[in-house]
């Protein structure tokens, strides 16, 4: 089967990840180009010898790369503010998208991929929720949704904390991408969505406190927040992000049911090695998010891939990130004022 010609946009950390797992992981994948419009990317890029090696080319404006001699998709991994231009861009030019999570930072230019995807229904555009595509998540998914391990699943709890960055390189990033709930929650709003059966929000509040960033209180935003989401029929979640972790990335979910509780991570950990000695037992835990699903990115991008050459809906629908955008949102708002965001049982914002 002749493989998929994708290109890469972005060549900040995820970006240049995202290119090393489609070269070695994804077979049915060719990567022909990448893009940034950043200078020293670009040069990095120019100057890479695997890069070479590989025949990848390099550009630095992203139109131009849109017309790339044999070009089939493109994987958006630039900041959230453009996310939906480009995504709106690669679709006109009838190219197949996969855009890292969120869609935008913006409800409405969210939707407007989503309607954009609908008008091309021969086009493969898939909103990236990588944990979705995680081995332990997706067994607690069966076992939550499949086999009914813990009965009717009523409660969610599941935090997303990443380890302390002293460069000033996630103050840089963290400005460009809506806020702690849009950026960093957002998986956690959609894997409650994906356990709980995707109940319509009712109501959320949320508080948060800066500890380590100050600088960020110009954006309006916050290194650690907690938010609540109450749903419509009982269901509930609580969301606690963080960007200053002493330990490593920290991510665990607890899905509650009427018969039990599944737990996912709880103890995070490198490894399966466990150090013992007169300070007692301990163990390593990831430094990022990378190495705790490094895997799950490589199954997504082979999924991607499989959906366009084989004309197979995409794993996972565009419309899902809809409701995480609105929950996200909603609890940045509440953040931000104070006062409980609140919607109707069509879940519309009052």
């Amino acid at each position: 089967m002749t493989p998929l010609k994708i290109a890469v946009v972005g060549l900040g950390r995820m970006g240049k990840r995202h290119v090393y797992t489609l070269l070695y992981k994804v077979p049915r994948v060719e990567v022909v180009a990448v893009c940034s419009t950043e200078a020293h990317e670009i040069d990095w890029a120019k100057n890479n010898a695997e890069y070479k090696e590989f025949g990848i080319s390099v550009y630095d404006n992203y139109d131009k790369m849109l017309s790339h001699p044999g070009l089939q998709a493109v994987w958006i991994s630039t900041s959230t503010d453009v996310h939906a231009s480009q995504s709106l861009g690669a679709i006109a030019k009838g190219l197949h998208v996969l855009c890292e999570k969120p869609l935008s930072t913006d409800l409405a230019e969210a939707q407007s991929v989503v309607e954009a995807a609908r008008k091309h229904p021969d086009l493969k555009v898939m909103a990236g929720f990588s944990r979705r595509f995680d081995a332990s998540y997706r067994d607690a998914a069966v076992k939550v949704r499949e086999q009914g391990a813990i009965g009717s699943p009523f409660l969610v709890r599941s935090n997303t904390c990443d380890l302390l960055d002293d460069t000033g390189f996630f103050v840089k990033y963290a400005k460009r991408n809506g806020g702690i709930f849009v950026d960093c929650t957002i998986h956690d709003i959609d894997l409650s969505l994906w356990f709980l059966g995707n109940p319509t929000p009712k109501a959320c509040w949320a508080t948060g406190t800066l500890q380590h960033h100050p600088e960020l209180k110009e954006a309006n935003d916050v290194d650690n927040a907690v938010g609540v989401v109450e749903f419509w029929g009982g269901k509930i979640a609580y969301f606690y992000s963080s960007r200053t972790q002493a330990h490593g990335h920290d991510v665990c979910t607890e899905i509650t049911g009427t018969t039990g509780k599944i737990m996912v991570n709880v103890i995070p950990k490198a490894n399966n090695v466990v150090v013992a000695d007169r300070l007692g037992m301990r163990h390593e835990v990831q430094p990022e998010y990378w190495q705790r699903f490094e895997d799950a990115f490589a199954l997504e991008a082979n999924e991607f891939a499989d959906s366009v050459l084989n004309d197979k809906p995409v794993p996972l629908p565009m419309e899902a990130g809809i409701m995480v955008m609105k929950i996200g949102r909603a609890l940045q708002d509440a953040l931000n004022t104070g006062e409980v965001v609140r919607f109707n049982e069509k879940g519309e914002r009052i």
